[in-house]
């Protein structure tokens, strides 16, 4: 397939087109195109914008991964527009070019997130759970609506509800694991809270399957199908990086060094994959200790 991407130089993003490049041609939007070559490479066509691409009737596919990360800063109002912005914005251009062209790609992939079902506790949350009205359901709802007005006659299109992304490479688990690393790591507030992950090489296998599967359409839950814990998690990465886990950072804590983020990691969601599973997708790494072993 032709595939044109935006988020291509992030974790998921650059770790799909390493894995699929003899497979697929890609066109990277990014701003920073002598940054994205150094890390993407030559085989990979560069445009500085959305904008830039005169049309899109010689692509197969749209990929859509890019966005603020969500966790990095506190969240002012006008930290929130930004992560809303970088979202909504780009994915109206995509939608808007997609809709303009004679020949639209067949399939338009758009990233979400869990944030989209709010918090629920211990409740087992799957596609069709109803959502808690909060900031990340309002920022994903939002974005999957932009995305869902694309002419779907001409196009299918599929939203990523996606999880906790665990990697060597970087990203969520980094800073988690720094803790332990130093000794001084354990469980977070209540340590009850559901973390729902998914490993790397999972997440960019579920986004390939998506992408050839025709009969997949809508939100899928990108995660791993056995959520856990804070205080399951906090023990299994311990035990993967053979430290301790003694300690707990009281949900107090986390509020005054994070703010209203904080809610993301004192909540948390028990999502499951089932429309993923249903549709016939198999795990690499469906257990968190499959996954940390492989990663340490």
């Amino acid at each position: 397939m032709n595939i044109l991407m935006t988020g291509g130089t992030g974790l998921i993003g650059s770790e799909f087109i390493r894995q699929f490049s003899d497979e697929h041609t890609f066109t990277v939007v990014s701003r920073n195109i002598a940054k994205a070559k150094e890390l993407l490479g030559n085989g990979v066509e560069y445009v500085e914008s959305v904008a830039a691409v005169q049309n899109f009737d010689t692509f197969d596919a749209v990929i859509n991964l890019a966005g603020e990360p969500i966790t990095d800063k506190r969240w002012t109002d006008t930290q929130k527009k930004k992560i809303c912005d970088s979202r909504w914005n780009i994915t109206a251009e995509l939608v808007s070019k997609i809709n303009d062209s004679t020949s639209p790609p067949d399939v338009f992939i758009s990233g979400s997130a869990i944030g989209f079902y709010g918090n629920q506790g211990d409740r087992v949350v799957s596609e069709d759970t109803p959502p808690h009205n909060e900031f990340t359901h309002e920022l994903c709802a939002k974005w999957e609506a932009i995305a869902n007005s694309v002419v779907q006659e001409n196009t299918r299109v599929v939203t990523l509800r996606t999880g906790v992304v665990l990697t060597e490479k970087g990203g969520a688990l980094d800073k988690m694991a720094l803790p332990f690393k130093l000794g001084t790591g354990g469980t977070l507030g209540s340590g009850r809270q559901y973390l729902a992950w998914i490993h790397l090489q999972d997440m960019v296998q579920g986004i390939s399957f998506l992408l050839n599967n025709s009969s997949c359409r809508g939100p899928f839950n990108l995660t791993a199908p056995v959520p856990v814990t804070n205080k399951e998690f906090s023990k299994s990465l311990a035990k993967a990086l053979k430290r301790p886990c003694l300690f707990n950072v009281p949900s107090f804590v986390m509020k005054i060094a994070m703010g209203e983020s904080s809610t993301m990691i004192l909540e948390g969601q028990r999502v499951i994959p089932e429309k993923l599973v249903a549709a016939g997708y198999k795990f690499t790494f469906p257990s968190l200790t499959e996954a940390l072993s492989d990663i340490y």
